[in-house]
């Protein structure tokens, strides 16, 4: 039988396989600390579910809700950016909400992708930064995904050499896998590139407020006039770990914005009602919740950090995102992430995310989300060092012998 023309552009989804892995794992009575997938598993706020409980049921929240959004969650949404950037918006054409940041990114594919347009998409980078695209007909060139002053010659050279010219570059940062974080100095060039080559920035910005070290993470619409070319998605997931209510956002630029909102009209009546009342509970309410979550983060960091370390796996220190980004310790290297990810699970009882997932250039890498608490990051580093002090006498046949010489 044929295969369909859209499944066909797309390559197997390598994280099922790590999930066919674990379940296989716990089905034997493994125990298996998942830093896998970035899921929170933090509570939403006390003040949010209590919204939530005190809307639902009410008359006319059980019908179907607004496309776009109710207009107090986008304007709730427009004076978070006001109050947490200085960017102003205007809710009723520079805001619309998204059942998601996943689900806004690939609907504006849908909206602005004509077949065989070209898109710059960070390598590795969020598999929806890419696939959004691929789904819609259009090509992928991949470009660098640090920050860095490299970046430019770099993206400037496949500006350049691709045909059709592209459409718009993608961005990422503070960045899922690898948890770069961009400066507002690098948005002013990067704004500034854009423009020079006619390109629409599409921004995402999911861990703005899951932060570390030094100062807040920047938007870049911030830089003035980013707006005549950018739309920047965010989330409610990270922030108030209500990942599975999937309320997101898009701001920015406004024949963007609309042209989501006309793609959306077609395919979805909102989120349900209640659960927007509570994200604008989420968004007006107190920001202690956000600072909690962070500190949380941080120590889950720092345990991983030390823990990781002792037991024989340098973990770089990430300052921002729910991640780190790790090379695989180079006796393990040629195997690869997915083969070393599934290894991980069947010897150490330890899942995490295979770079390969995230791009090419991810092949030598894992994620590392700190999904779990600290007593079972420490039980994961326990399990990893009996994996890694035993591996050249266990995994001869696994592990190629040159890489223990």
């Amino acid at each position: 039988m044929t295969e369909f023309h859209r499944i066909k552009r797309l390559p197997p989804y390598v994280f099922e396989q790590v999930n066919r892995a674990k379940a296989a794992a716990r089905a034997a009575g493994a125990d298996i600390v998942d830093l896998g997938m970035g899921n929170p598993d933090l509570p939403a706020p006390r003040h949010v579910i209590e919204k939530l409980v005190e809307t639902v049921g009410k008359p006319r929240t059980d019908r179907y809700s607004a496309s776009r959004g109710i207009a107090g969650l986008r304007r709730a949404q427009a004076g978070y950016y006001e109050r947490r950037f200085g960017v102003r918006l205007n809710p009723e054409t520079q805001v619309i909400a998204t059942l998601g940041s996943k689900e806004g990114f690939a609907n504006m594919a849908q909206a602005i992708t004509a077949p065989g347009d070209v898109v710059l998409v960070p390598n590795p980078s969020y598999p929806i930064h890419a696939f959004g695209f691929l789904m819609a007909g259009g090509v992928i060139r991949s470009v660098p995904a640090e920050p860095t002053p490299a970046f430019f010659p770099a993206v400037e050279k496949a500006v350049v050499h691709s045909i059709p010219k592209p459409i718009a570059l993608v961005v990422c940062y503070p960045a899922n896998p690898t948890a770069y974080v961009a400066s507002l100095d690098f948005y002013r060039d990067l704004v500034a590139f854009a423009k020079k080559h006619d390109l629409l920035l599409l921004s995402d910005l999911a861990y703005s407020e899951v932060y570390f070290d030094g100062e807040p993470p920047p938007s870049v619409l911030q830089v003035p006039g980013a707006i005549d070319v950018t739309v920047e998605f965010t989330s409610m997931s990270k922030t108030y770990s209500m990942a599975g209510w999937r309320i997101g956002f898009a701001v920015g630029n406004e024949r963007l914005i609309a042209a989501l909102g006309r793609v959306k009209s077609y395919l979805d009546y909102g989120a349900f009602t209640p659960v927007q009342v509570a994200a604008t509970a989420a968004l007006n309410g107190p920001d202690d919740c956000i600072r909690e979550m962070r500190a949380t983060y941080k120590h889950r960091r720092d345990v991983l950090i030390d823990s990781f370390g002792r037991a024989g796996w340098d973990i770089p220190v990430p300052s921002a995102s729910m991640f780190a980004w790790v090379k695989i310790p180079e006796p393990f290297r040629a195997l690869g992430s997915l083969e070393f990810s599934k290894l991980l699970v069947e010897k150490a009882e330890l899942a995490v995310a295979p770079g390969i997932g995230f791009g090419e250039h991810g092949d030598e890498y894992v994620r590392i989300a700190v999904v779990e608490n600290e007593q079972r990051i420490r039980q994961a580093a326990r399990n990893l060092r009996r994996f890694l002090e035993t591996a050249d006498k266990t995994l001869h046949n696994v592990v190629p012998l040159a890489a223990h010489r």
